[in-house]
């Protein structure tokens, strides 16, 4: 308390990678399904408050009308790796060309997991075709998916397209460490895995050449059970913290979060389900206003907590509180 000088949330994220936002926009597919505005009008209020803009491979705007939208400021591409090589290496000179500066490789999602909720409301965009933009917009793609469907687009057959988009991206087989060569050989920027959860996952990635990990266990939604992500930080901050970037990802609502996730040694944070709900409602706007809020959030709890940098906090800021079943924290 009476700290006196004006406080400043500022983090340091990746050389040449952006901004030093402590609050990045998490990739959230196929959000055309929230409002007609979609991936442009989220990537257009991320570029207004200076938040850098993670876009989807499952997205319903293309690759260029992203971009376009995000103008010069920061934006990363989120890749659901295919197990073409020759369509990954295609998307990604695509991205590069159009100013993605860093790659975010999700590693938990090499199928959709068993989703009720999902299957009750018969929530199936990417079967009809919606969020398979990148893939329809691919070269490579289209002329593979043109010899496999005697000269038809993916225009012609939406859902045929999508049946063969979604069979390559997610197919359930996955990729080994050792394939993250592929990657490198296509992309000289840098790239961090998404869906760390374990710290020997995570010494595992610095091993194979990763810029950083996002520590998430996808929103909740890929594993029932699965631990919470915020359990899961300071043990991968204490194995590779010191070696390359790491974010948080999964359960971020308000400004107390971000500074728990930021004295937990995390970077920066990602936010998206809240941000859907803006969009939902308002579209741009929405988006935009939930963002701010987030952001006004973040700078009133550090200013009431007598925190005047993000360099200031640290595991000493928190005192963890038990709670049954916690044994952990007991011992």
């Amino acid at each position: 308390m009476l700290r006196g000088k004006r406080h400043e949330a500022k983090t340091i994220l990746l050389a040449n990678a952006g901004k030093d936002s402590p609050v990045l926009m998490a990739p959230v597919g196929a959000q055309q399904v929230y409002h007609e505005d979609k991936e442009t009008g989220t990537a257009a209020a991320c570029a207004e408050l200076n938040v850098p803009f993670i876009m989807s491979t499952s997205s319903t705007s293309s690759i260029a009308e992203v971009a376009a939208a995000s103008g010069d400021h920061p934006r990363w591409f989120q890749l659901y790796w295919p197990m073409d090589d020759e369509v990954t290496a295609s998307i990604l000179r695509t991205a590069k060309a159009a100013g993605f500066k860093v790659l975010v490789i999700t590693a938990d999602t090499a199928t959709v997991s068993w989703r009720p909720a999902d299957l009750d409301a018969a929530f199936l965009p990417f079967a009809r075709g919606q969020g398979n933009m990148v893939g329809f917009k691919d070269p490579v793609f289209r002329r593979k998916f043109a010899e496999l469907s005697g000269g038809a687009t993916p225009e012609d057959d939406l859902m045929l397209a999508a049946k063969h988009w979604l069979g390559d991206t997610f197919s359930g087989d996955g990729h080994p460490w050792e394939h993250l060569a592929v990657i490198r050989k296509h992309w000289d920027g840098p790239f961090l895995i998404k869906g760390i959860q374990h710290p020997a996952d995570a010494v595992l990635a610095l091993q194979h050449g990763a810029s950083g990990v996002v520590v998430s266990n996808h929103g909740g939604r890929q594993v029932d059970g699965a631990v919470g992500s915020l359990e899961m930080l300071p043990d991968i901050v204490q194995a590779v913290g010191d070696k390359m970037t790491v974010l948080f990802d999964s359960g971020i609502r308000t400004g107390a979060d971000i500074v728990k996730a930021l004295a937990l040694g995390a970077k920066a944070v990602l936010v998206g389900r809240p941000v859907m709900y803006g969009l939902g409602i308002a579209g741009k706007a929405g988006a935009k206003h939930v963002l701010a809020s987030l952001l006004a959030d973040l700078d009133g709890t550090m200013g009431l907590a007598g925190i005047k940098s993000v360099a200031e906090l640290g595991p000493a800021t928190l005192r963890r509180v038990s709670y049954g079943g916690d044994v952990k924290s007991c011992l």
